[in-house]
């Protein structure tokens, strides 16, 4: 059998890596261990959540999947940190754990050129440093010019609860056994990671009445940006609110060694932004209490998922310490936490294309990678997809910046930072932050995706349609002024704003803080939709700040400009600090700036860089 590229992994990265390579009319083959497992959700029933809503919304814009599978999934969504300013707005919806799976599988099924074969990778098939194929656990082999691998958390990997170790993916599927000992074989960096996953409670064992609700919003959200929200406002899930207290820190730091992670029975390295209950109480000394969240895994059965309270406690322990939270004093546990272990590589053996250096033709995608998270392997997925796609039509391969996606900021860290813990993705990672919102990921992305060749005419027509009525609304803000009439000057007086002088433009008025497209509303037509309003008004009071961050753009993207040879011998580079030339043979980044953020590599070795680079290579200097 022959493919263009097969992809092996069916979870999030796996699906935006296959679909998008069929999509763009290559054969495929996805390798998955079990195909009821495609788009599993093992930990939390969310998508998107800080930073990570951006990411989805990025991931739609390039023509992925998981943003419009989320919407037609959800059961309450809501938009984050909405008092706060847009640059750190992110949706975050309560997908459910039957339907996400089900209609992401339903899609892959009605894409064309692809096919999904239920099977074990166990190793590749390489020639001359280049992959041409994988074997299977039955030594079957399966030719194919481009492998992406997506194992996610399935390569040697361990659950641990207590003192037990059972050898085994998330809810004990099979593992992978010899894949990554194979990918030792070939110069692959082996690091032994950690995560976990809480509890899960039986709905009806719950005394709701002692939490605070937490509801979905009022207003339609979507993570796509060409479908219609379809979801009943009025019909979205609760979920709750709750607190740890003295009792349940007690509980735990009593029997802390009694945790794997504590007892030395884990050897991996955990996240450290989302660390189990045990670890929080540990590193955070000084709090009182932690917020736990209770949300619903499905419409279709009885568990909910008690965010926040990951944990490797023995069994018994976890019983105490779930009674003792307020409203789960007779709480019945349906499934118990526990902590995984799993291999990954080190990703500074990856370019940024997430071609690896090790081995031509093979990409690598997600948690193998050293990243956690749904959103962040799937952003990955895409990219791999896209760039095994470029390489077969000849094409340069899509890397995209730091200023234009998080997913530019989450590959380029893993490339040229590694990481030596699960990878998450943060709005504090990203310099460029304001200019990466929510409301602008299509703004951002859409002519990128159209260049790629991953969305379709009709989609390219909507973010052109879109551009034009911006436009519009700019000279309409810019041309229509509010004149100052006894009623306006009563709704200027009723909520308390301080009244114009003189006649003004809108978009004038929109400069002051208190000013909103909403306010505006009540006193002048604006015939314009609400996303574009939002577009505008965001563009208005943000243009100081948002020029200032274009014109540090602008000198980061002369740093990128500046291209270094793949065969460049940094041994020749005289005077550069050892340290230097350690991160930088290592690494061996593409460009001045990929060499900037190397941890080690400091201004004064940048200057010998650059003065060698014009002088060796004068045309990639330029």
């Amino acid at each position: 059998m022959n493919y263009e590229v097969i992809v092996v992994g069916g979870g999030h990265a796996g699906i935006e890596a296959s679909h998008i390579a069929a999509s763009k009319g290559h054969t495929t083959l996805l390798i998955t261990g079990n195909i009821k497992n495609i788009g599993d959700m093992p930990c939390n029933p969310s998508i998107g959540g800080t930073a990570k809503g951006i990411i989805v919304r990025e991931i739609d814009a390039l023509g992925g999947l998981m943003g419009r599978v989320a919407d037609k999934s959800h059961f309450q969504i809501k938009m984050l940190n909405q008092s706060k300013g847009p640059a750190v707005r992110s949706l975050r919806a309560q997908a459910d754990k039957i339907t996400y799976p089900k209609n992401m599988l339903k899609e892959l099924q009605n894409t064309e050129n692809l096919t999904i074969k239920e099977a074990m990778v166990e190793d590749l098939m390489e020639k001359d440093n280049r992959v041409i194929g994988v074997i299977l656990e039955d030594g079957s082999k399966i030719y194919a010019q481009k492998v992406i691998l997506t194992t996610g958390t399935y390569l040697k990997a361990n659950i641990l609860i207590g003192s037990t170790i059972e050898e085994g993916g998330p809810h004990g599927e099979k593992r992978s056994n010899h894949l990554s000992d194979n990918l030792k074989k070939y110069g692959f960096h082996i690091q032994r990671l950690k995560t976990g996953t809480p509890v899960r409670i039986k709905a009806s064992s719950i005394d709701f009445s002692k939490m605070h609700e937490e509801l979905g919003d009022d207003t339609y959200w979507t993570f796509s940006c060409d479908n219609p929200p379809t979801y009943d406002l009025k019909k979205q899930q609760k979920c709750y609110l709750i607190y740890t207290n003295s009792k349940t820190h007690k509980i735990i730091l009593d029997n802390l060694q009694k945790s794997a992670m504590y007892s030395g029975l884990v050897t991996g390295i955990g996240p450290r932004y989302c660390p189990s209950i045990e670890d929080k109480l540990v590193r955070f000394k000084d709090k009182e209490r932690h917020q736990l969240f209770l949300e619903p895994e499905s419409l279709y059965y009885d568990d909910w998922y008690l965010q926040g309270f990951s944990t490797s406690m023995p069994k018994e322990i976890q019983e105490q310490m779930v009674h003792s939270l307020e409203g789960l004093e007779n709480a019945e546990i349906t499934k118990y936490a526990y902590a995984i272990e799993y291999d990954a590589i080190d990703p500074l053996q990856v370019k940024p294309s997430l071609e690896s250096k090790v081995l031509a033709n093979l990409y690598t995608a997600g948690q193998i990678n050293g990243t956690s998270g749904y959103e962040e392997a799937a952003g990955q997925g895409l990219i791999a997809g896209i760039n095994a796609s470029l390489s077969l039509e000849k094409k340069e391969p899509l890397i995209l910046k730091r200023n234009e996606a998080y997913i530019g900021v989450l590959i380029d860290d893993l490339v040229t930072k590694g990481t030596q813990e699960p990878y998450r993705m943060l709005t504090s990672r990203a310099e460029y932050r304001l200019i990466l919102r929510h409301d602008n990921a299509d703004l951002r992305l859409r002519e990128i995706a159209h260049q790629c060749q991953t969305i379709t005419e009709t989609q390219y027509q909507n973010y052109q349609n879109r551009l034009k009525e911006i436009a519009k609304g700019n000279e309409f803000l810019k041309e229509t002024k509010l004149k100052m009439n006894d009623n306006v000057k009563k709704q200027f007086e009723d909520s308390k704003k301080l009244i114009p002088t003189k006649t003004q433009t809108l978009y004038e008025l929109l400069k002051r803080p208190e000013i909103t497209m909403d306010f505006l509303s009540k006193m002048i037509d604006i015939p314009f939709s609400k996303d574009t309003q939002e577009e505008l008004e965001i563009m208005i009071k943000y243009e100081g700040y948002i020029s200032k961050t274009n014109k540090e753009v602008e000198k980061m993207k002369k740093l990128e400009e500046k291209k270094i040879p793949v065969d460049i011998d940094y041994q020749k580079v005289k005077n550069l600090a050892s340290e230097a030339r350690q991160k930088l043979e290592k690494v061996r980044p593409i460009s001045l700036g990929q060499a900037t953020r190397i941890s080690g590599v400091n201004p004064s070795d940048i200057s010998i860089l650059s003065i060698y680079l014009k002088k060796e290579y004068p045309y990639e200097a330029e």
